[in-house]
């Protein structure tokens, strides 16, 4: 008798990880940086890396795995990924590959024939769990963090009261549920420093921002928050985005409400400000780097 986990050890893990270990070796990381990035010796990367771990080619030229090797090598080799998310990603490939009449299922057919006859699933996983749900959306900011940080001139854009970059899990409905910058993104000598790595239930402004627009019919997933100016907005219209104005006399969340019902589809809300209230551009999209890349045209 052989499980499935018997057949994952021997014939996917080895070559997985040999594959990780090359691709992240390819992109400039040390050994000591694969090793720790892997949670492996030094000395097994070595061993990966000279070809001294045998593979299994049936994994080795799986289109799949090699798109996961790729995407997951590049998320950690900029951070974009953190360890538990690459888990989890591979985690959910070799369920995948479990399937009846896929990689690892055949592989197990192959070590236990009676599993041929046998009509049942041999996928005891969910692949779309809330782990790897947050984990995505955590990611996701992260890469729109990124290119926020690396685009020359947004310093510029950031109000007073500060900036977030947020997005939420599918069916949010708190703040809880919304990942953004713990704090705020401000303009310190004219460079955007974020204080911390993304978490869930740290913003509260933009947040809300977000969460109300959705309430009242809006299917954006992430928000930005960039001082207000008539010239941004109009760019911004001249872009391609649906621009909303509103002044800030009446609370937030009812005017977002009132701009959604004349404007169902507006990408953008634009608070143009009242007595002691700062005027502010939301930018909503489907996620944070689509978000991030809608205001380059601001930029320039």
């Amino acid at each position: 008798m052989k499980f499935v986990e018997e057949v994952v050890v021997e014939e996917f893990l080895p070559t997985f990880r040999s594959m990780l270990a090359e691709d992240l070796r390819d992109r400039g990381l040390t050994q000591s940086e694969v090793a720790g990035m892997l949670g492996i010796s030094q000395s097994a990367v070595s061993k990966y890396a000279h070809g001294e771990v045998a593979r299994n080619e049936a994994v080795l030229g799986d289109d799949r795995v090699e798109e996961l090797i790729a995407r997951v090598g590049e998320g950690l080799s900029t951070g974009d990924m953190s360890r538990v998310q690459a888990l989890i990603e591979a985690e959910v490939l070799i369920r995948r590959l479990e399937t009846r009449g896929d990689l690892m299922a055949g592989l197990h057919e192959k070590s236990m024939p009676e599993l041929a006859d046998h009509e049942g699933e041999f996928r005891i996983h969910d692949p779309e769990s809330e782990l790897r749900t947050t984990e995505r959306v955590l990611s996701s900011v992260r890469q729109g963090l990124r290119a926020l940080e690396n685009a020359s001139g947004f310093a510029g854009l950031i109000p007073n009261v500060g900036s977030n970059l947020v997005e939420c899990v599918p069916e949010a409905t708190t703040i809880d549920d919304v990942a953004g910058v713990p704090g705020r993104i401000f303009d310190v000598k004219g460079r955007a420093t974020i204080p911390g790595d993304p978490e869930f239930g740290v913003s509260e402004h933009v947040a809300n921002v977000l969460l109300t627009a959705r309430e009242h019919g809006s299917d954006a997933n992430a928000a930005l928050n960039v001082r207000y100016d008539p010239s941004l907005s109009a760019l911004l219209s001249d872009t391609g985005h649906t621009v909303v104005e509103f002044e800030g006399e009446e609370e937030l969340d009812e005017a977002i409400a009132a701009a959604l019902k004349s404007e169902p589809d507006a990408t953008v809300l634009a608070q143009t400000g009242g007595f002691g209230i700062e005027p502010v551009i939301y930018v909503l999209g489907e996620d944070a780097p689509e978000v991030a890349e809608a205001i380059t045209p601001l930029l320039r």
